[in-house]
């Protein structure tokens, strides 16, 4: 299971007034203890106006890499503005994201054609917006990564984000989420597929328990990664017990090496 951390985005208000300070100290704890507490990539969001979009990034981005070797995931809603910070980021990582809304797809695939190790993260929405029927999103990714194929980007570079919607409002959200993921992957065996946990809980109560019944429900149909706080022991956890349960951790030796590290257990 390939961990994003969530935690250095601007929507949060504790890194908002981060940026807002320029506040450098809690931009680098961040990074350091998503890191230590095993995510595979940090997710960087600045969440600013757009005119200090790109100064709020940059500084970012010169923080995390000062103090964390892991790959970072690019997060933007402005295609523009991804292809402004790339140059600024010094290993491959993962480029969040594009979409079928406006032009995305042709000024971020081509980015891609020339920068072999790097991924991208695919939502499957368009310029009618998020659709809640598994159909559309199968379309909608279908044509994703069909568009990528002419950048001779492969499938197995691309995480498509099937867009799961708030249970308290779509009844069938996870039902439609998981039909979409298992057609998907019989479209495209190699393709991956990551997702943000809490939009499904979303005006709900106790939401980490719905989170943790959502994670271990989306990697039973292949869900590869996951957009979230990796210090969350609660969610680390259900990652470890899941994959044992589904066979993906050969003689429970990830899970049993976390025991044996104090690292497994909900404190």
């Amino acid at each position: 299971m390939i961990v994003i951390g969530e935690k250095l985005n601007g929507a949060i208000p504790l890194v908002a007034k981060a940026i807002s300070e320029k506040d450098e100290d809690t931009i680098k704890s961040l990074a350091v203890t998503q890191t230590e507490a095993g995510a595979h990539y940090l997710d960087v969001c600045a969440g600013t106006e757009p005119e200090k979009e790109y100064d709020a990034l940059a500084w970012m981005i010169d923080l995390v890499q000062s103090v964390s070797n892991l790959p970072i995931c690019i997060d933007s809603p402005n295609q523009n503005m991804l292809v402004k910070v790339l140059p600024l980021i010094a290993k491959p990582g993962i480029i969040n994201s594009v979409s079928g809304e406006g032009d995305k797809c042709e000024v971020i695939y081509p980015l891609l054609r020339d920068k072999k190790d790097w991924k991208v993260v695919a939502l499957t929405c368009d310029n009618s917006g998020i659709p809640a029927e598994a159909d559309k999103k199968v379309a909608i990714a279908a044509s994703l990564i069909e568009k990528a194929g002419q950048y001779d980007i492969s499938p197995d570079r691309i995480f498509i984000d099937s867009l799961v919607l708030s249970l308290s409002a779509v009844n069938n959200a996870m039902i439609s989420f998981m039909d979409a993921i298992r057609r998907i992957k019989e479209m495209y065996p190699t393709v991956k597929f990551t997702s943000g946990l809490s939009n499904i809980s979303y005006g709900m109560p106790v939401r980490q328990l719905v989170n943790q019944n959502f994670l271990t429900l989306a990697l039973s149909v292949g869900m590869d990664s996951a957009i979230m706080d990796p210090m969350n022991r609660g969610m680390m956890d259900t990652i470890l017990s899941a994959e044992a349960l589904l066979g993906k951790d050969k003689y429970c030796r990830k899970y049993n090496k976390a025991y044996r590290d104090g690292k497994l257990g909900i404190k």
